[in-house]
């Protein structure tokens, strides 16, 4: 049986894609996969609570307080230290230093909650991006998983997958109907990766779906939209 691909998780936030995460790579027992360390923009947050509840090691690390240097020092030694293989965006808010990039090129990805190319880039995130495409007078938003290169939201994208925007909706309805696709496509893309899974078509999918107001569909229905360049290199 092959080792589980050592995870780190980075957010800044409460970390219910963390959660997502350990529900179903370590709670839910997978052998592609583990979350191994979660790294916390600052003390206090939800993600890291989450962690120790868990049992997975932990750490705060403020860019905003340590400093550039001592900030890409920590966070390349966190990693290292702890053996990652594949590092995971799950609402990171800070810069993550190029040099970080650069070593786990092909082996970061990261969360965003709209159909890139659309409604991504610099200053694109959170409540801003909902804003945005309902500004727009889009009617379909949605979110994706890509891999992360030196250009904010450019990167190869993994898996996508569309829900309605409705009449009437706040940046707050948005953000629940595309944080709940969130929860159910990147704990598949991000195990998908770790596999360097083929990942079968599905034809007969909804085209979108609100998993708000209505049941899941199955995760086959989620994994036709995924492209995986294949495995990963591990640490």
């Amino acid at each position: 049986m092959s080792v589980p691909a050592r995870i780190a998780v980075l957010a800044s936030g409460g970390g219910t894609n963390l959660q997502a995460l350990i529900d179903r790579l370590n709670t839910g027992g997978s052998a592609a996969a583990r979350v191994e360390l979660v790294v916390g923009s600052r003390a206090g947050i939800g993600a890291l609570e989450r962690a120790e509840r868990a049992g997975i090691p932990a750490l705060a690390l403020d860019a905003r307080t340590m400093g550039a240097e001592a900030f890409r020092d920590a966070l390349a030694g966190a990693l290292e230290t702890h053996r990652i293989d594949l590092v995971v965006l799950a609402g990171w808010l800070q810069l993550v230093p190029a040099e970080v990039v650069a070593r786990y090129h092909g082996r970061m990805v990261n969360v965003h909650p709209a159909l890139l190319p659309a409604f991504g880039g610099k200053g694109m995130y959170g409540k801003r991006v909902h804003q945005a495409v309902i500004a727009a007078g889009a009617r379909v938003s949605g979110a994706t998983v890509h891999l992360v290169d030196e250009r904010y939201d450019e990167g190869a994208i993994l898996a996508q997958w569309p829900v309605p925007v409705f009449p009437g909706d706040t940046p707050e309805m948005l953000a629940a109907r595309v944080l709940a696709v969130e929860h159910r496509i990147l704990p598949l893309a991000v195990e998908a990766l770790a596999r360097g899974a083929t990942i079968p078509v599905v034809d007969d999918a909804p085209a979108a779906f609100d998993l708000v107001a209505a049941p899941a569909p199955p995760d086959a229905s989620i994994r036709r939209t995924m492209h995986v360049p294949g495995p990963i290199p591990r640490a």
